[in-house]
């Protein structure tokens, strides 16, 4: 299905949430987007799968949630009321214990650039030994590794993870995922960036530890289309081979069971590797510039 489809209309399996005393807590996640557009909008009507299965992706790939603190510099996310990633981010909070209300070690920044640097040199001092998650939307991360002029101590702390997610929002020139990396390593002095894929019209995510590399987890797959026919799928020795040839993403996502777990989206890919794995390199000329989008190609 079409991606454009959750624009223009309430993608359900038919599910009546009204009389389904087990989905009461319908949510609607809506996408990114710039003044005037039209966003995509997702129908989650069971919130606790959502939960249980970016937890499971998450921790399968990182570890348990308990042992981080997470820092997330999500500015134009947190500026709405209906982003999937800064709930999945804020679950992850909740799991880490990281918001108790004595003494919280997790949290949200907007644009205080000083107060995050001041939370992360904290972290440092403490001696529990847990792992740092700052997960950050790409031009956020830029734009404090910027403006802050000594960043040198985060290469001394060997449990940070820092994870760049969403791209540049039109804030920015748009860069290739190489080059952000290549930035953010020099001013941050670390040796990788992770990267998170995901999207408001799916419920799984893929992680990269490094290099733009994204292993599919295990709800999701991702399948490369020809570029000029849709109907034509790379043959399945793409995929084993680590063929370097660029399609179009169609995802299949099995935690979409209240929506739809076939996905044309509209990013450029290539596999990676003999298990699936994949990069994302761009989006079609025609599609819109989306929270995913590095590159338009």
């Amino acid at each position: 299905m079409p991606i454009s489809f959750f624009k223009t209309h309430m993608v359900l399996t038919g599910i009546d949430t009204n009389n389904d005393p087990d989905r009461t807590d319908t949510l609607i996640f809506a996408s990114s987007g710039t003044t005037g557009e039209q966003t995509s909008r997702h129908f989650v009507p069971d919130l606790a799968l959502y939960d249980a299965i970016s937890t499971q992706i998450f921790e399968q790939t990182y570890g348990p949630l308990s042992n981080f603190h997470i820092l997330a510099l999500l500015p134009s996310y947190l500026e709405r009321n209906n982003s999937s990633l800064v709930y999945m981010v804020q679950q992850f909070m909740t799991r880490s214990g990281g918001l108790q209300a004595s003494e919280p070690t997790s949290g949200f920044f907007l644009h205080n650039h000083a107060e995050l640097t001041e939370h992360l040199r904290q972290l440092a001092r403490q001696s529990d030994q847990k792992k740092i998650l700052l997960i950050g939307v790409t031009f956020g991360l830029l734009d404090w590794a910027e403006s802050e002029p000594d960043l040198s101590f985060l290469g001394k702390l060997p449990n940070l993870v820092v994870m760049e997610t969403g791209g540049m929002k039109g804030r920015r020139k748009e860069l290739l995922r190489e080059e952000v990396h290549e930035i953010l390593t020099e001013r941050l002095g670390v040796q990788t960036i992770h990267s998170e894929y995901g999207m408001t019209e799916l419920l799984s995510q893929a992680y990269s530890m490094g290099n733009g590399v994204f292993r599919p987890s295990s709800t999701l797959r991702v399948f490369l289309r020809d570029i000029n026919d849709p109907f034509s799928l790379y043959p399945e020795t793409s995929m084993l081979t680590g063929s370097r040839q660029t399609g179009g993403m169609n995802i299949v996502d099995l935690a979409n069971l209240d929506s739809c777990s076939f996905i044309e989206a509209q990013d450029l890919g290539q596999y990676v590797g003999r298990d699936g794995d994949f990069r994302v390199i761009g989006r079609f000329d025609n599609s819109d510039v989306r929270g995913c989008n590095l590159l338009a190609i």
